[in-house]
C-alpha cells in the first residue's frame, strides 16, 4: 500500500484542493455556498489529480524522460516498485472513479438549470480528465512542448475557480476572472518551479518545458511575473469589490510568496528548490484560504 500512496504523491494535494477552496469562498461570500458541491468537487479534484500524478510518473517512464540526473520525489514505475502495466490499470480505475465523482458534481450542481450548461461541463470534465493523463502519456505529450503552464493556468485557475463558482451559485460574472486568474498564476508558479528544478534533466532528455526554452534566468522572471501577478489580481478584485477590512486578510500569506521570489531569485543549486514546492503549494493554499476568510467574515 505505501507505494501507491507514494504515486498518490499526496503533497500536492494541497494546491489542487486551493482552487476549490477559493471557488467555493467567492460563493460563500455571497451566501450562495453548497456543502455537497464543495464536499463533491473536493473529491473530484482529489481524483483528478492523483490520476494525474500516476500518469505522470507511467508516461515519464514510458517515454524515457525519467533519467538518474532527475531530482524530485522517488517514482514507483522508474524504481521498479510497481510495473508499467500495473500502473496503467491504477490509472484506469481511479479515472473511473473521477469520472463517477465528477458527473454527480455536475448533475448536482446544474440542476434545474438549462442542458447547455450540464452539456459544457460534461465537456470540461472530459477535457479535464484527458489534460490529466496526456500531460506526459501518448506520442506526443503537451507537456514535453512547453504547453503544461497553458493547461495548468486554465484548468487549476479558470475552470476550477469558476467551474466551482457556478456549481454553487449557478451564476457567473465577470469579475470572478481576477481571483481566478490568481490562483492560476500561483498554480503555474508551482509548475515553473518544478520546471527550474528539474532543467538540467529535461534538457538533457529533450523535454522542451518552458523553463528550458527560455533559460532559468528568464524563468526567474516569468516567476515573479506570476507571483507578483498573482497578488496584484487579489488587490484588484478586493478594491473593486470592497466591503470590508477582512477582505484584506489573504496578506498574511504575503511573506510566504515573497519569501519564495527571494529563494528563486538567489538559489545556486536546483536541489534547493526541492523543498520550496511545498512551500509554495502551502502558501497558495494559504492565500486561498485566507483571501476567502475575508470574503466570508
Amino acid at each position: 500500500m505505501k507505494k501507491w500512496i507514494a504515486a498518490f504523491r499526496l503533497k500536492t494535494l494541497p494546491l489542487a484542493l486551493s482552487n476549490t477552496i477559493m471557488g467555493s469562498a467567492l460563493a460563500a461570500g455571497e451566501d450562495k455556498f453548497r456543502w455537497s458541491i464543495f464536499g463533491l468537487a473536493a473529491l473530484t479534484t482529489i481524483l483528478l489529480q492523483i490520476m494525474s500524478n500516476m500518469a505522470n510518473d507511467y508516461g515519464d517512464f514510458v517515454n524515457g524522460k525519467d533519467t538518474a540526473e532527475r531530482i524530485g520525489p522517488k517514482r514507483m514505475v522508474q524504481s521498479g516498485e510497481i510495473t508499467p502495466k500495473t500502473m496503467l490499470r491504477g490509472i484506469i480505475i481511479i479515472g473511473i472513479f473521477t469520472a463517477i465523482s465528477g458527473l454527480t458534481l455536475i448533475l448536482v450542481g446544474t440542476a434545474g438549470i438549462d442542458i447547455t450548461n450540464i452539456l459544457i461541463f460534461g465537456v470540461l470534465g472530459i477535457a479535464a480528465i484527458v489534460a490529466a493523463i496526456k500531460y506526459t502519456v501518448g506520442k506526443n505529450p503537451y507537456g514535453y512542448r512547453g504547453l503544461g503552464d497553458i493547461f495548468v493556468f486554465i484548468f487549476f485557475g479558470l475552470v476550477g475557480v469558476i467551474g466551482t463558482y457556478f456549481l454553487h451559485a449557478q451564476s457567473f460574472s465577470w469579475d470572478l476572472l481576477l481571483p481566478a486568474s490568481a490562483m492560476g498564476f500561483l498554480s503555474t508558479g508551482v509548475l515553473n518551479m518544478n520546471n527550474l528544478r528539474d532543467y538540467e534533466a529535461d534538457k538533457n532528455a529533450n523535454k522542451k518545458t518552458i523553463v528550458v526554452a527560455m533559460g532559468p534566468q528568464r524563468a526567474k522572471l516569468y516567476h515573479l511575473f506570476l507571483v507578483g501577478g498573482a497578488i496584484l489580481l487579489a488587490i484588484i478584485y478586493t478594491i473593486i469589490n470592497y466591503r470590508s477590512p477582512w477582505q484584506w486578510l489573504f496578506v498574511i500569506s504575503l511573506p510566504v510568496l515573497f519569501l519564495n521570489l527571494k529563494i528563486v531569485f538567489s538559489y545556486k543549486n536546483s536541489i534547493e528548490l526541492y523543498p520550496e514546492l511545498g512551500k509554495l503549494s502551502m502558501g497558495t493554499l494559504l492565500f486561498a484560504i485566507s483571501f476567502g476568510v475575508g470574503l466570508i467574515i
